[in-house]
């Protein structure tokens, strides 16, 4: 939870967002970006900027490895794959979270897989045993294998961090970059949501198109009312003002109005003392942290969600794998509620596997024909520019660039403040 200080400043921050985005809907405007646009289709497309993205975006900087109710309790794990690199997640005896290289320090075989409970994990190749910070504590037959120190021979440990009911993990085990200036001061705000004490309703994976293209569609309100028309409506909004932290931004819509919690109704907010404004305004629109996580609210099965989608680059330039997290405020306590809850958490597949991702694919399709030089972005389509310019970049920065780059803007949110 939030304390002292740091919630009286991050509450204001949210209510100045919200402040400014009445303004603009009382007015009708929105953020504009200076001009429009041009993306190179190579963005998409080249093989070896594909594979260089993965090298220095995703095994370089702190990543949203999973929601904190995930792991609930001490004991829990979870082992996966992120471009090509073999992570273990674990919940420590303490509380406290690890992350480590899923590779038996013997022969690199990965010592878990899937999720569970457990207090050790033992390789199956050839039985060394370790607990679940790390620590190895078994060697198969030690005087027929020979003295070892042990000591030494522990899990690699990845730096970690647990903030706002969620875990960043660096998938480099030398990384100098602090967690904490990447984040510039964002886990603050997204604290507002009280993650820390929801649970996890449920979970799956979605294949996608190229990861750029895929998360492209998380910062554009643009395509609302045109693509989604079966399913959010033909007069559905489509303007975008979005907030910036760094390369983390939130994108909601300009208006006074904001949906009252557990209802359709809409509230205008210009109506309602400041003091009074639901949660749901305070946090409504699209989270992004870069670079591959989506935060949106919806409401269902009796109480607040939040689908949280983890978006990760896949094995060929035109494929990404996103896990589709459904978190709640609280469990439902009825079978209707249950059922309401799994009837929103479908229909956002049908939204994202049938309508965004399926046109993504298509996309992308047609752009490696080679046909067109580049993409548009509008004045309209700030957000997604700012997504371009952070991923160009953050790929061509050496290590202590990073460092550099992200103590700066770390002092600058901070001085915001």
């Amino acid at each position: 939870m939030l304390c002292g200080r740091t919630h009286i400043m991050s509450r204001e921050k949210l209510l100045e967002m919200n402040r400014s985005l009445i303004q603009h809907g009382e007015a009708g405007t929105m953020d504009l970006a200076d001009q429009v646009a041009k993306i190179p289709v190579e963005a998409y497309t080249d093989i070896t900027l594909f594979e260089r993205e993965k090298e220095r975006i995703f095994k370089r900087l702190p990543l949203m490895v999973a929601p904190s109710c995930e792991l609930p309790e001490p004991g829990d794990y979870k082992a996966m794959d992120i471009a090509g690199v073999p992570l273990l997640l674990t919940r420590k005896r303490d509380g406290s979270v690890g992350a480590f290289l899923n590779m038996c320090s013997h022969r690199g075989n990965p010592v878990v897989s899937g999720t569970g409970n457990a207090s050790r994990f033992t390789c199956g190749y050839h039985g060394w045993t370790f607990k679940n910070d790390g620590d190895l504590v078994g060697v198969a037959s030690p005087k027929d294998f020979g003295a070892v120190d042990k000591a030494e021979l522990c899990l690699k440990k990845f730096p970690v961090l647990e903030s706002a009911g969620l875990i960043w993990a660096t998938l480099d085990v030398d990384s100098t970059l602090s967690i904490e200036d990447y984040l510039c001061g964002y886990d603050d705000l997204l604290a507002a949501f009280g993650f820390e004490d929801w649970i996890l309703f449920d979970k799956r994976e979605l294949p996608g198109p190229n990861w750029k293209t895929a998360y492209d569609g998380y910062l554009d309100f643009y395509h609302l009312p045109v693509l989604h028309a079966n399913t959010f409506g033909s007069d559905f909004f489509n303007r975008a003002n979005y907030f910036a932290w760094g390369p983390h931004q939130r994108l909601a819509n300009p208006s006074k109005f904001a949906q009252r919690t557990g209802s359709d109704e809409m509230l205008d907010l210009t109506e309602i003392p400041e003091d009074d404004w639901p949660i749901d305004a305070l946090v409504q629109g699209v989270w992004t942290i870069f670079p591959h996580i989506s935060i949106a609210s919806f409401y269902g099965g009796g109480g607040r969600g939040a689908m949280i989608s983890q978006l990760f680059p896949g094995e060929t330039v035109g494929e990404s794998v996103t896990t589709q997290f459904y978190v709640m405020e609280r469990e439902p306590e009825t079978e209707e509620q249950r059922k309401g809850a799994q009837e929103q958490f479908d229909f956002l597949k049908i939204v994202v596997r049938d309508e965004d991702y399926s046109t993504g694919k298509r996309q992308h399709d047609a752009l490696m024909s080679g046909q067109m030089g580049h993409v548009l972005f509008g004045r309209n389509e700030g957000g997604g520019q700012v997504f371009h310019q952070w991923a160009d970049k953050l790929v061509n920065a050496s290590d202590d660039e990073l460092k550099d780059i992200f103590a700066a803007e770390n002092a600058v949110a901070q001085a915001a403040e």
